[in-house]
């Protein structure tokens, strides 16, 4: 296969590495951009109606789907996987997790990975000593250990328990989003890996033993712990093919390692090819593709990507959740604001990028009124040099479309939009 990539180069270079001389393949920015939409499923739409197996494959495709529970349009991860599969069935990804075919743990952030990743989560714990919820968690033990255990014991005794088993008279105290003492030993417990997430009944978190969890999976993982190098190397090698074509320094974010991935770490899973080194215009520094990816590489070396999707997507989807990748490879600089004081937002609480044929074009503040049936776009704007031509404007609309009929809110309100006239361009293709 690399052979065959090296005689379909539009542009190559040679670089002398001792006695061999190996082929550097050189990619344009733009088919860069399309190699990491291509990795995490957003060239085009499938060709056909989603089905509940796609929730586990989306999920492996990414490698994780981060979890989180604001709840103004879609939870993040319904959110990030309409943007990939189109209309589908919310209960699916419910499903998966009751079945036993993905686990929660934390990863990038607390996310959804597939069953057979959760050991290497697992065993690399101890590699994220300095990450916040370890923390709070020794310390909740510590300061309450006799509670703690009393709580975990009950689990034990009584079987899988929600937050709300447990009732208290006195108010929830500050610190870890006000939530009762009970809710936080649950979720310390939880980071220090004694408790896992059975399933979820309306998105809240159901509590049993890891140890029962996992029996009940397909193919439990096993009690052996793999070696810490093992499982820094296979995530550096999950991120490069979950992100299609990465700078060194994007690679620790996927799956918060640390320290930072060099340069030298990576040479050796160049030389024995589970990475293939390319160069991109413009950059510089070298890139990274996994040799999974080779025919896709291949299709980006001879400009032959092509994306024809248009969708929203989630302030926690992948594309958009490392600020630096998204300014580097999209030119597009993007904050989640719902985490910023309102007087300082410059666009709304919740806003969505809109992906459209392999750009990131612009973005909506948005909001899901679900009783009244309405898809509020309280603001759209179009990134600087957009211009609202007619194919643009009728894709987003029909974006936007799709996306309100998903969630039950088939009325779509455009209130504002930049540039000028925007907003009513859009409204009136809603009502063609």
């Amino acid at each position: 296969m690399v052979a065959q990539l090296e005689k379909g180069l539009t542009v190559a270079s040679r670089v002398s590495d001792g006695p061999s001389t190996r082929a550097v393949i050189r990619l344009s920015q733009r088919s860069a951009q399309l190699m990491h939409l291509s990795a995490q499923g957003l060239l085009r739409r499938p060709a056909r109606k989603a089905r509940a197996a796609d929730i586990d494959a989306t999920i492996a495709r990414m490698a994780l789907l981060q979890i989180d529970t604001i709840h103004v349009v879609a939870r993040s991860p319904y959110m990030v996987l309409f943007s990939r599969l189109g209309a589908y069935r919310e209960a699916w990804l419910d499903d998966a997790l009751a079945d036993g075919r993905i686990a929660e743990c934390w990863a990038h952030e607390a996310s959804f990975v597939p069953v057979a990743e959760y050991r290497y989560h697992r065993d690399y714990r101890l590699s994220r000593v300095n990450h916040w919820a370890l923390k709070h968690a020794q310390r909740a033990h510590a300061e309450a250990r006799a509670d703690m255990d009393a709580l975990l014991e009950r689990v034990r005794r009584e079987g899988p328990l929600r937050a709300s088993d447990f009732e208290r008279d006195t108010p929830a105290t500050k610190g870890w989003w006000g939530w009762k003492p009970e809710k936080r030993w649950l979720e310390a417990w939880f980071a220090l890996g004694e408790l896992m997430v059975l399933r979820r009944d309306r998105f809240q978190r159901v509590y049993d033993l890891a140890s029962r969890v996992t029996a009940r999976w397909p193919e439990p993982p096993p009690a052996s712990s793999l070696d810490e190098a093992f499982v820094r190397r296979h995530f550096i090698l999950a991120s490069v093919r979950a992100l299609g074509v990465a700078k060194a320094r994007w690679i620790a974010d996927y799956f918060r390692l640390r320290p930072r991935v060099t340069l030298e770490e990576l040479s050796p899973l160049v030389e024995e090819g589970a990475l293939i080194e390319v160069a991109v215009d413009g950059w510089d520094e070298p890139a990274y593709v996994h040799r999974d990816h080779e025919a896709s590489l291949d299709a980006a070396s001879r400009h032959a990507l092509r994306g024809t999707l248009t969708t929203l997507l989630s302030p926690f989807d992948p594309v958009v959740w490392d600020r630096e990748r998204a300014r580097d490879l999209f030119g597009f600089d993007y904050t989640i604001e719902c985490y910023v004081p309102a007087p300082k937002r410059r666009y709304g609480y919740y806003v969505l990028p809109i992906l459209h044929r392999g750009r990131l074009v612009g973005r909506l503040d948005a909001k899901a009124h679900r009783q009244e049936g309405v898809f509020r776009v309280l603001g759209i704007w179009l990134e600087a040099g957009q211009v609202a031509s007619p194919v643009l404007v009728a894709s987003v609309a029909g974006a936007l479309r799709e996306c309100a009929a998903w969630h039950g809110t088939p009325r779509v309100i455009v209130e504002r939009g930049e540039p000028r006239g925007l907003a009513a361009l859009l409204a009136a293709a809603l009502r063609d």
